[in-house]
């Protein structure tokens, strides 16, 4: 996923992307988690490769998008490998769920891929593998970039907008049976991983004196257990993003990728010095970026915070409009400005995965109902 050779336009070079998604496989009748990934990702493997694959859990799998430069191909890749999956997950008796949690579990733990690497990360984590709700689904977007530095200096600058990304992809408010209270129950859940959280600002020497700490000290097992939301790829020259749901809507991760793509390019554009002229620094630190997360998680779209531009305290809602507004020349170059304002008006129409979720509860009473939808959703592409 390299950033190709030319500028697009305006002097900015505008990125590759992809994105990989995780999904969850329901019983078709009980709606619970379905240990079926290995049929299925068997199955779909047939037709896509390595662009799907087993995740930690049996009841997940994952399809990988190769990287694109259009929206459209975006679009394309993710309809196609959907589709692909859900036949497989068809045929296997089981359905495929944009979702970040399980929205229902009948209180056992799922089990987990069996790869000596996934058990080896089971005995590590221990009784954070074993929770029934344990099977949480992300949506990763990949930015490509020339080197493992130049991702860790547009990280640096990005990361304060993650949360305004985060809030709106929450699609996790139901889990076990249960209204969490939170919009993204994912969020609060998967924080019990080991180095789950905003990434710290990095170079890359300090970047590689961070890794081997985490290895010496037996925090990971490998590199891959970096689980920060953004970070540089270990095995694509990428900046990779990994902090929203996996949604049912495609449209939903489209825009994610989009605005994510628009940001960067906007952001490797600009002088190597912008990071000390600019103001971007507001709201990125720690404490900042954990309370921004913390109510993305909860609120979503309602939710408030930092401003990078100012530092002051807005709504989430305000944030998004301020987002697009710093990635317009990213978005420009790419010519997505017009997809992102279609897509972001259809999203606030609609409500956020999470608000869609909810409705779909308030309609039928059932949780079921709330796992059928978003299993229709997921199947339409």
């Amino acid at each position: 996923m390299t950033r190709p050779a030319g500028p697009a336009g305006g002097g900015i070079t505008v990125p590759t992307v992809g994105v990989e998604e995780e999904f969850l496989l329901v019983d078709r009748r009980s709606r619970l988690p379905a240990g079926l990934a290995p049929v299925v990702v068997k199955a779909a493997a047939d037709e896509l490769g390595e662009q799907v694959q087993s995740e930690f859990f049996t009841s997940q799998a994952e399809v990988c998008t190769r990287p694109v430069l259009t929206l459209a191909d975006l679009r394309g890749e993710l309809v196609r490998l959907r589709a692909t999956l859900h036949e497989a997950a068809a045929d296997a008796g089981c359905r495929l769920v944009g979702t970040g949690m399980p929205v229902v579990t009948d209180g056992r733990p799922p089990g987990v891929t069996d790869t000596p690497r996934y058990r080896e990360i089971g005995e590590l984590v221990g009784a954070v593998a074993a929770s029934p709700e344990g099977a949480v689904c992300g949506c990763h977007v990949h930015v490509g970039v020339e080197c493992r530095a130049t991702a860790l200096a547009l990280n640096n600058r990005l990361r304060p907008w993650l949360p305004v990304v985060q809030a709106l992809a929450v699609n996790s408010p139901y889990s076990s049976g249960r209204d969490t209270g939170f919009a993204s129950w994912r969020h609060a859940y998967y924080r019990r991983w080991p180095t789950v959280g905003p990434s710290p600002r990095l170079d890359e020497p300090a970047y590689r004196a961070t890794v081997a700490r985490l290895l010496d000290s037996g925090v990971i097992l490998d590199p891959a257990m970096i689980y920060w939301y953004s970070r540089p790829s270990e095995h694509v020259p990428t900046l990779e993003t990994r902090v929203t749901d996996s949604n049912a809507d495609v449209d939903t991760t489209v825009l994610v990728a989009a605005l994510l793509r628009g940001l960067a390019a906007t952001l490797l554009a600009e002088p190597a010095d912008a990071a000390a002229q600019d103001s971007d620094g507001h709201g990125g630190g720690r404490t900042e970026l954990l309370e921004a997360h913390w109510s993305a998680a909860v609120h979503g779209l309602g939710a408030t915070a930092h401003d990078p531009g100012t530092g002051r305290i807005l709504p989430m809602d305000a944030l998004v409009d301020r987002l697009v507004e710093r990635a317009r020349p990213g978005l420009e170059a790419a010519g997505d400005l017009a997809t992102v304002r279609r897509l972001l008006a259809a999203l606030r129409a609609a409500g956020t995965g999470a608000d869609r979720q909810r409705a779909a509860f308030a309609r039928h009473g059932r949780f079921h109902d709330v796992v059928d939808e978003l299993a229709a959703v997921t199947a339409a592409g």
